[in-house]
């Protein structure tokens, strides 16, 4: 049993495919969300298996229809959690999630992650090696070694293990944190 992480799969959402110039669009052009949506469904069912744990980090679907997202659901392999996101509405909410958050401190492959669908300029354990992990950017914020964003726009998608996300992260620079050290007094103030 592995665990996997994915963020704004957005599923039925054609707006994100002409927002963010994802790859699914017909012949004529024009955005494809049902290839987006099946091209996702196979990528996250290629990758994990029905006993697989897989962490959604937000914005799940946007604007999929409610009586057919149980459906959508039922087809994605594992046992799912979501950190909720801004587009996860009261359909996306009733869906059989095993639990639900908006912000998580979890322990994966022995690293303590602290998970929220936005970026955070710190977090709890941050000087002792815990990770941040987001969506909700598409790519825009550039991560660091000590957090990133891990949505589909940015990982690929299908979901990911914290192998390859830590693989990611160290390609990245490194964070300067004001709380790090006793690198100033109290008293200085930057001049403006």
């Amino acid at each position: 049993m592995a665990t996997h992480l994915i963020a704004d799969t957005h599923f039925g959402h054609s707006g994100i495919i002409t927002m963010l110039k994802r790859p699914f669009v017909d012949a004529a052009g024009l955005p494809d969300v049902r290839l987006m949506d099946e091209t996702m469904i196979a990528a996250w069912n290629g990758v994990v298996g029905k006993d697989d744990t897989v962490i959604h980090l937000g914005d799940f679907a946007h604007k999929y229809p409610a009586d057919k997202l149980p459906a959508l659901f039922a087809r994605l392999n594992g046992r799912k959690h979501l950190i909720r996101g801004n587009h996860d509405g009261q359909s996306t909410q009733r869906l059989n999630w095993e639990s639900q958050h908006d912000l998580w401190h979890v322990s994966v492959d022995n690293y303590n992650l602290v998970l929220s669908h936005y970026p955070l300029l710190t977090w709890a354990k941050i000087r002792r090696g815990a990770i941040h992990l987001y969506g909700h950017t598409h790519g825009r914020i550039r991560g660091n070694v000590q957090s990133a964003d891990i949505g589909v726009d940015v990982m690929g998608w299908a979901p990911v293990r914290l192998a390859q996300i830590k693989e990611y992260m160290s390609t990245l620079p490194l964070r300067v944190d004001p709380e790090a050290g006793d690198d100033f007094e109290a008293t200085e103030v930057p001049t403006p």
